[in-house]
């Protein structure tokens, strides 16, 4: 099972989300919040594998209660999907920043939203290639002007040309088709980039290809 806490302040919602998910034979709402502190105690006390994080709600937003509870070490098998009104660039920035596996708008619709949950569970990032070059170029752009290097010496060059892929948006099956390996070998490869870069997920992966350099603003998948 899929263990799920709703973070958001607007009771309807989390209801809605609650129906919709509890009725999904692998996934099991385990907990739900109000605002960024109650959704940090109940991350602690449920341990939830995802969290529909709102970024708007009262006593700490989403943000900053995506920072704490990704800092906490006990948390380092929890993915967030950060949720918001609008696909404003600054959120979504802000959202890989603070560690968020992904990003939706509420008004996803709720076969999407059960993707999301399953894709970010698996361990890949929940943005699409089009937002990721966008996103990811400016944060790039940021790191490089505070001087930021990305050492990549324990790095094979095979790990490398999978980082690249990684950073254009490419899922595990993509980067086995483009690379002629099983989807497997794809997996084994990103786990270990995560551990040799000691990055917690598929989001920071991105974040560092584009820091990198591996991977260039304006390129395409």
């Amino acid at each position: 099972m899929i263990r799920i806490l709703l973070a958001d302040d607007q009771t309807l919602i989390r209801a809605g989300f609650r129906a919709l998910l509890d009725a999904e034979p692998d996934m099991e709402v385990v907990g739900e919040a109000g605002t960024g502190r109650e959704a940090v105690r109940s991350a602690a006390r449920d341990r939830p594998d995802v969290i529909l994080m709102d970024i708007r709600m009262p006593d700490d937003d989403g943000l900053t209660a995506t920072r704490t509870i990704l800092g906490d070490p006990a948390m380092a098998n929890t993915r967030i999907i950060i949720l918001t009104t609008f696909e404003l660039d600054e959120y979504i920035a802000e959202a890989v920043r603070a560690g968020a596996a992904g990003f939706l708008v509420k008004d996803t619709e709720p076969a999407e939203l059960i993707r999301a949950v399953r894709v970010v569970h698996d361990g890949d990032a929940l943005l699409s290639p089009s937002v990721t070059r966008r996103i990811m170029a400016q944060l790039a752009s940021q790191s490089r002007a505070a001087g930021k290097v990305v050492p990549l010496d324990q790095v094979t060059e095979r790990e490398r040309e999978v980082l690249a892929l990684v950073g254009e948006g490419l899922n595990n099956a993509e980067i086995a088709e483009r690379l002629f390996i099983t989807p497997l070998t794809a997996k084994t490869h990103v786990s270990r980039i995560m551990t040799k870069l000691m990055v917690r997920d598929r989001s920071q992966l991105v974040v560092l290809a584009y820091e990198s350099g591996l991977v260039k603003p304006g390129w395409s998948s």
